[in-house]
């Protein structure tokens, strides 16, 4: 599969290179759904309306929770973007997958000689979702960042069943929304609007006009469309000039927060734009899309106008403001209009639920389970046990039923909360429930693999206290 990708990316570049959105689509007897995911880069559950947001305004996540479907207890990934983008991609929780963090904890001088950072890619025998659904029939392409793979590596899209891929390819270089290079179409490109140090090219837009193209150039055939947004992650900036800007004055915090908000709606807008493309192209009943973001907001954010929706933590903590994720999805016709679900589910139930959706066969050996009975509307279980690790600081954390546990070594006591009358993570009852807190021990002896860049911590590091 893998060695006809090259030809595969010049003939769809060339393809369809013009778009006409008014045009109807054909449609010839039931076709495979089309897929489109949006992820936004940092945002908070607290930072939807339809999650009770006061402050920022997302008419379009809201109309999907309308149209569609909500999911309040739906998690990322990790609490942080790289092992996120390696679950979703792979469907392995973070104590299986490749990426565990955004930079590895050991061999950090091997890998450093080899990537030019401490960072782990993708390689070949990783299978992702893309590839899977490339092989359903699928044109498969993403928009934003990437994160599993620089130039040169077995990690970049176009090797892991992207046949097109804009954006970054770099954690770091995607912080920088004016850069003057950019990744399109399996090669970095010269972006002249941002030459000699010139700010005229913001690339949030750039991600906006090549989704909307991307949808109308592949009206006709089924497509999986990833659209891994880069705010309002990165530099916190948005042109002032931005009408979602202005929307802003007076918001609660410094002028960092009124960037960060005014990034999030011109987004959801974006999304508004989507939806308007599908229903031009009558694509509407013929696709499924999901709208979430990757991780927990950052402090500043949570402390300024509630981004983590109450919840204890933040990005780079397992606690849940660092890892529930507002999640709408919407497919008219299939999935019910208006309801609102508490089914727990997570991003590694991504890779199956596409597979389910396509058609095609979900690989034996994936951690996530098909989520599509529930989109359907109908009853399903969940997983007994959610795990998620990371290692910055190393943190391990498990949602069993209504019972949230974390712990920051191997060898460190579990916390334990009661999520339905705690949700807020505020009264650790370990010591009440030492059943609970067996069984859940139990699962953690064989709940991760080692991996040689990310190992498991015993002890927490704890801050040696000054004689006085």
């Amino acid at each position: 599969m893998l060695e006809m990708k090259s030809w595969r990316i010049a003939a769809l570049v060339i393809l369809g290179m013009t778009c006409l959105c008014h045009a109807r689509a054909a449609t010839t007897g039931r076709r495979q759904p089309n897929i489109i995911y949006i992820m936004l880069d940092d945002a908070g559950y607290g930072d939807f309306g339809a999650f009770g947001s006061p402050y920022v305004k997302t008419p379009h996540f809201d109309r999907l929770c309308a149209e569609g479907m909500t999911f309040t207890n739906h998690y990322s990934g990790s609490a942080v973007c790289a092992p996120t983008r390696c679950v979703l991609m792979t469907g392995l929780h973070t104590g299986h997958c490749r990426r565990r963090d955004n930079t590895a904890k050991a061999l950090t001088q091997e890998l450093s000689k080899k990537n030019g950072r401490p960072l782990v890619f993708l390689e070949d025998s990783d299978v992702t979702v893309a590839e899977a659904l490339q092989d359903a029939g699928y044109f498969t392409a993403g928009v934003g960042k990437w994160g599993l793979g620089n130039p040169g590596s077995a990690g970049v899209p176009e090797k892991q069943g992207f046949d097109y891929w804009y954006g970054y390819l770099d954690q770091v270089h995607a912080h920088d929304h004016f850069p003057d290079e950019i990744w399109d179409g399996g090669k970095m490109v010269s972006v002249p609007g941002n030459q000699n140090k010139k700010k005229e090219t913001y690339i949030p837009y750039e991600q906006e006009r090549k989704t909307l193209e991307l949808i109308c150039q592949n009206k006709s055939r089924p497509f999986f469309l990833y659209v891994a947004v880069t705010p309002p992650h990165g530099a916190y900036i948005i042109p002032e000039t931005d009408p979602a800007f202005a929307m802003y004055e007076g918001i609660p915090g410094s002028k960092q927060v009124q960037h960060y908000a005014a990034m999030i709606t011109r987004t959801d807008q974006m999304v508004g734009k989507i939806l308007d493309t599908l229903s031009e192209l009558h694509l509407d009943e013929d696709t499924i899309i999901f709208y979430t973001s990757d991780n927990g907001p950052n402090a500043p954010f949570a402390k300024a106008i509630d981004s983590a929706g109450g919840l204890r933590g933040t990005k780079r903590l397992l606690y849940e403001g660092g890892i529930r994720a507002a999640m709408a999805a919407r497919w008219p016709g299939h999935i019910p209009a208006g309801k609102k679900s508490s089914f727990i589910w997570d991003m590694r139930d991504v890779f199956p639920s596409l597979c389910e959706l396509a058609g095609t066969k979900t690989p034996a050996n994936l951690d996530g389970i098909s989520v599509l009975p529930t989109l359907l509307g109908k009853q399903q279980k969940s997983r007994d046990i959610h795990y998620w690790e990371i290692h910055s600081p190393f943190q391990q954390a498990v949602r069993y039923g209504d019972w949230k546990a974390i712990r920051f070594g191997t060898e460190e006591p579990l916390e334990l909360y009661d999520l339905k009358n705690d949700p807020q993570e505020k009264q650790n009852v370990a010591a009440d429930n030492p059943t609970v807190v067996q069984k859940l021990e139990t699962f953690l002896v064989s709940a991760r693999t080692e991996s040689p860049y990310f190992p498991a911590v015993t002890k927490k590091k704890r801050k040696k206290k000054k004689n006085l």
